[in-house]
């Protein structure tokens, strides 16, 4: 095995890797020496500067894996290695620590104004009185996001002697409290926290998640670190919110455009901004490429890998037996996800009828994903959905049993958190997808692109309502299912649309007096694309 490593790399992850494949270790190569010579080579590895396009891939016959020492993939053409059947691995957790200790550091200092005070220093002043700070202890931190990173900095925080609340929609409560976390909804955080600290995915639901609204719900005095990604936070919200005290302080490893230009928060004397440093320490360099390295073996060794960010193929016989249940499984999960929310301590599916001497195995995992990928983004798959699910205090049950009555084969997903529980059912018709089941309600879902869920009270006029409305927004109909417990009780109604619905339509929706509840559905385009 030839493996390629055309980036600055850890010495020990090129010991680790010479073990067992030769490693030729060249990290200033050009883009047009890597199309020339990658064409011998097995195996390709990289951190940020080199670019594997598709030309790259294109000239690459024996490439069997990609590996990236670090977490983003955004210069490596995934959807091109995918189609080739390259698998892409990276390494997520090997900067874990750094990350959390690197805002723990930001928290301190902006509690004591390190950074301010060090700069009058240097310019020959000694005004202590101006930069009198604040104690940690008995502080309420607040946490947004508690994964893998938010957990470490919780435990960080509670050996200072803070108390940690957080707001997380996807963790569950039991993990919580094992972490010694209260979680709270985001309101609620944002008004108690003496500080804040963001540890989220960047995505459209994230996107300026803390703004101008936000930031007025804030106690005074509170102050805010961001190690995660630059755009989670309104900037100039923000910027704003600091000129006019309104927020003590901030402390920013990310900006929504990195190197910043023409940034206001630059010129605020309560801000301390570095430059990307979470993920930069020498253990953390050291321990990616460990974990990258033993990735990319085991890759090309045919063994078991657990961060694979694109999805091997399945072998042949059991994607002919399982493989048209594939992407019903995952708008299964996906679905149940967008309508009932993320907080799950256990999911249980059973399989009924034919499908129960099948392997399962595949179909969990497809529905794990379509779960998760509403958390945690496309960096799920079925190598790595279980062990998320896991690392979230989510168990996963199988049952399968031959009987079954209705149909010939069912799957059913049960969710629940705490006292609560939801499900659904789905099955094939012919080859095409159907969700016969939402908790009481029986009927036949279609699942499509955009779905707009409502609940109502089964009366003449409701389905008129709710298309007048839709109508006067132009939002167009391509078909519609209904179902309810009992004549004139419960209902629920599917419209299956042709494109994303706006909020304020969704809001005008769930605001008509026909509607108990409104959720507007989301899948995503693998399910029908055949990508499983």
């Amino acid at each position: 095995m030839k493996i390629l490593v055309s980036d600055t790399f850890s010495p020990e992850g090129l010991e680790q890797m010479s073990r067992d494949a030769e490693v030729d270790y060249r990290p200033v190569i050009t883009p047009e020496e890597l199309v020339a010579d990658i064409k011998s080579y097995d195996g390709l590895v990289v951190r940020s500067r080199t670019r594997v396009t598709a030309e790259v891939i294109e000239a690459a016959p024996k490439l069997k894996v990609i590996g990236r020492a670090g977490v983003g993939v955004d210069n490596i053409d995934v959807e091109k290695a995918t189609e080739k059947g390259i698998i892409v691995v990276n390494a997520p957790h090997g900067n874990t620590i750094s990350a959390a200790e690197h805002t723990i550091a930001l928290l301190t200092s902006l509690a004591r104004n390190i950074a301010a005070a060090s700069s009058s220093v240097k310019r020959g002043e000694w005004k202590r009185s101006e930069y009198t700070g604040v104690e940690l202890n008995q502080k309420i931190l607040g946490v947004i996001g508690v994964g893998r990173i938010g957990s470490e900095v919780a435990r960080r925080a509670r050996a200072l002697g803070m108390k940690t609340i957080a707001y997380d929609p996807y963790i569950a409560r039991d993990h919580a409290e094992k972490l010694g976390i209260e979680i709270v909804a985001l309101e609620e955080l944002l008004k108690q926290a003496d500080f804040i600290t963001l540890h989220l995915p960047l995505n459209p639901s994230t996107h300026h998640l803390i703004g101008e609204k936000e930031l007025a719900m804030l106690k005074p005095g509170v102050r805010i670190v961001n190690c995660a990604r630059g755009g989670l936070i309104d900037e100039d919200a923000l910027c704003s919110a600091l000129q006019e005290g309104r927020v003590e302080g901030a402390a920013l490893d990310v900006l929504e455009r990195e190197p910043p230009e023409s940034c206001k928060l630059l010129e605020l004397n309560n801000v301390i901004i570095t430059p990307h440093l979470g993920a930069l320490t020498r253990e953390a360099q050291t321990n990616v490429a460990l974990q990258v390295s033993e990735q990319v073996i085991k890759a090309l060794k045919g063994e078991p890998i657990v961060s694979a960010v694109n999805v091997p193929a399945l072998m042949p016989e059991t994607r002919a037996a399982i493989g048209p249940f594939l992407p019903l499984a995952r708008a299964m999960g996906s679905f149940y996800l967008q309508m009932f929310g993320g907080s799950v301590d256990e999911i249980e599916l059973t399989y009924s009828g034919q499908i129960a001497s099948m392997p399962l195995a595949p179909l969990t995992l497809s529905c794990l994903i379509g779960f998760l990928q509403h958390i945690v983004g496309d960096g799920v798959n079925w190598v790595n959905a279980s062990y998320i699910a896991k690392n979230r205090g989510i168990a996963v049950k199988e049952t399968s049993t031959t009987e079954v009555k209705n149909y010939s084969n069912l799957i059913t997903m049960r969710a629940r958190s705490g006292q609560e529980e939801h499900l659904i059912s789905g099955t094939l018709l012919n080859s095409d997808m159907r969700m016969v089941r939402v908790d009481e309600y029986r009927i036949e879902i279609v699942p499509a692109p955009y779905m707009l869920v409502t609940t109502h009270n089964d009366r003449p006029g409701v389905v008129g309502k709710i298309g007048t409305l839709l109508g006067d927004e132009n939002v167009n109909i391509a078909s519609m299912q209904l179902g309810r417990k009992q004549a004139r009780g419960e209902a629920m109604m599917v419209l299956q649309v042709d494109e994303q619905m706006p909020a304020e339509t969704l809001n005008k929706v769930e605001n008509l007096d026909v509607i108990t509840s409104a959720h507007f559905v989301v899948m995503p385009q693998s399910i029908f694309s055949g990508e499983h």
